[in-house]
């Protein structure tokens, strides 16, 4: 390497990390002015895996005027959707599933013919299969405290008929992630809430992650609050909203465990360099994004970014990893929104400070 050569690397490297210092300043500025009345929960930001801020907002408990801290647990509802997809993975790494295989091949007494012989655990990966989202067509049939097992969720969705022909196009659907925790209880042997802490949670050291019954009482754990998406000033609680996690929503955790998940995730600490590469490959089209196996895969900015989103009442979540610059963000927030305030505003403002990447002025 010649004399020019290494003075023009250099040159590079000093406007890159002159960039980078750009923009982290503004974060740290922007969280600085970010206030309570415009944002309830905790926030991380890392780049290249080591943590640059971690921030908490509002209130945990607004009735008992308790503020949440940098660990609290908030509710994460469908970035539980993530741990069932790593988790089917895994089985299909060992050998023990086939993804373009039809259901019946591991859930043989599925009462629904038509979902057992014609829909597939890739279908079912990528919200292809037809099967509707239950948590919104059953809502007004759901018993908060009633679901101790995966198979008590059955009985909310198993004769609907199907939205769509499989594989026709896309409809998320939560129902179709329980099918997915059923075949992983299939397999394993053992229920879905043990697979998940044996082979995810602790594998990915995330201790303060795990499911919890609506009434229960624990220790730093933030209740949530509706605002029915925006249509009303005055909030409410949102416990009737909510079940025992399913392996479609409903895990608790905090920022610094799914940062832990992330890491091991793009890592190939869960899964194999192979598997997460297909995982994080885009499959189908969503709403607004490409959908790879559980996850998004938005292309609409100037780099890639994937990530998943957890919303509903009370609950707005968001793990987001900026796959160029290697920036991770995670939102958690115990108020949902209607998409001009709280943590959509958050993560719209990170999503064009990273991917646009304006200097600081």
């Amino acid at each position: 390497m010649n004399s020019k050569t290494k003075i023009t690397l250099l040159m590079l490297f000093f406007m890159i990390a002159g960039n980078a210092q750009s923009i982290n300043s503004s974060i740290k500025k922007h969280l600085d002015l970010l206030e309570e009345k415009d944002f309830s929960g905790t926030i991380l930001i890392a780049q290249n895996d080591s943590i640059l801020e971690e921030r908490a907002y509002g209130y945990s408990s607004i009735e008992y005027n308790i503020l949440n801290n940098i660990d609290t647990k908030f509710n994460i509802a469908s970035i539980t959707k993530l741990f069932t997809a790593v988790a089917t993975l895994q089985l299909y790494e060992q050998g023990e599933l086939e993804l373009d295989k039809p259901i019946g091949s591991y859930l043989p007494d599925y009462p629904n013919k038509l979902v057992r012989d014609s829909v597939t655990v890739h279908q079912l990966l990528t919200h292809t299969s037809g099967l509707n989202n239950f948590y919104v067509s059953s809502l007004d049939n759901i018993n908060p405290l009633t679901y101790n097992k995966i198979s008590d969720f059955l009985p909310l969705f198993e004769n609907d008929p199907l939205l769509s022909k499989p594989g026709a196009t896309y409809n998320y659907s939560a129902s179709g992630y329980v099918l997915l925790g059923l075949i992983i209880e299939k397999i394993s042997g053992v229920s879905y809430y043990d697979y998940i802490r044996k082979n995810i949670l602790n594998r990915a050291q995330m201790p303060n992650t795990s499911e919890i019954e609506v009434d229960a009482i624990r220790e730093n754990k933030a209740s949530g609050y509706t605002t029915m998406f925006g249509e009303n000033e005055i909030l409410k609680k949102n416990d009737y909203y909510l079940t025992k996690a399913s392996p479609a929503g409903f895990y608790y955790s905090t920022v610094k465990d799914l940062f832990s998940f992330s890491k091991a995730l793009r890592n190939f600490k869960l899964l194999k360099k192979k598997t997460t590469e297909m995982m994080f490959a885009p499959k189908v089209k969503g709403y607004n994004t490409f959908l790879g196996y559980g996850i998004d895969v938005d292309t609409r900015y100037n780099q890639t970014i994937i990530g998943i989103t957890g919303g509903w009442y009370g609950i707005h979540c968001e793990m987001l990893d900026f796959m160029d610059d290697h920036y991770t963000v995670i939102i958690l927030s115990n108020i949902d929104d209607g998409g001009d305030k709280g943590a959509s505003i958050v993560a719209d403002y990170f999503k064009n400070v990273l991917s646009d990447k304006p200097l600081a002025d």
